[in-house]
């Protein structure tokens, strides 16, 4: 059984959706209100929501990039579930925000770091993950990891920002 790999087309619009993920993450995290995650919600190769971590900005402890981004691409596309999007984080989605992108039924997710990239920052959810196992999680949903050094990049540089506002 062979592997299909992805076209160059698909390789560059996923990581061009990722970017603009990171962008978001990038731009709202400078100040250190927001923290450095961002995320698009893409249907039929358009951006039709988009989200970055407002949980110190907005005092909401579920107001992550990828539950704002499901929220406004619900509004955009005015329904209530998102079958046939696709999610782009900058950051592996937490368990909260995992749930949420099942829930709102989203075809399948991609991000550009890792949960250990986010631990290093000091978004360590750990105890979150072992609650739902490894093994778990592709049951639930696809998910593929496509790395970009820039949003590993944006999570060193929140940790080193004195600005920031730990949450």
């Amino acid at each position: 059984m062979s592997i299909k790999q992805p076209s160059s087309k698909q390789r560059s619009s996923k990581q061009h959706f990722l970017e603009l993920a990171v962008e978001l993450a990038t731009l709202h995290s400078a100040g250190g209100r927001c923290g450095p995650f961002g995320a698009v919600v893409v249907y039929q190769d358009q951006v039709v929501g988009q989200g970055w971590n407002q949980v110190v900005s907005c005092c909401d402890p579920t107001a992550h990039a990828e539950v704002m981004a499901i929220r406004d691409a619900c509004k955009t596309l005015e329904r209530h579930e998102l079958s046939g999007c696709e999610i782009y984080a900058s950051c592996q989605p937490c368990p909260m925000c995992l749930s949420a992108i099942v829930w709102a039924r989203l075809d399948r997710v991609f991000y550009a770091a890792t949960k250990d990239a986010a631990a290093k920052a000091g978004f360590d959810d750990a105890r979150l993950y072992a609650a739902f196992t490894e093994q778990q999680l592709p049951t639930l949903i696809a998910s593929e990891y496509l790395a970009l050094e820039s949003a590993e990049k944006v999570l060193a540089d929140w940790r080193k920002n004195p600005n920031k506002v730990d949450y």
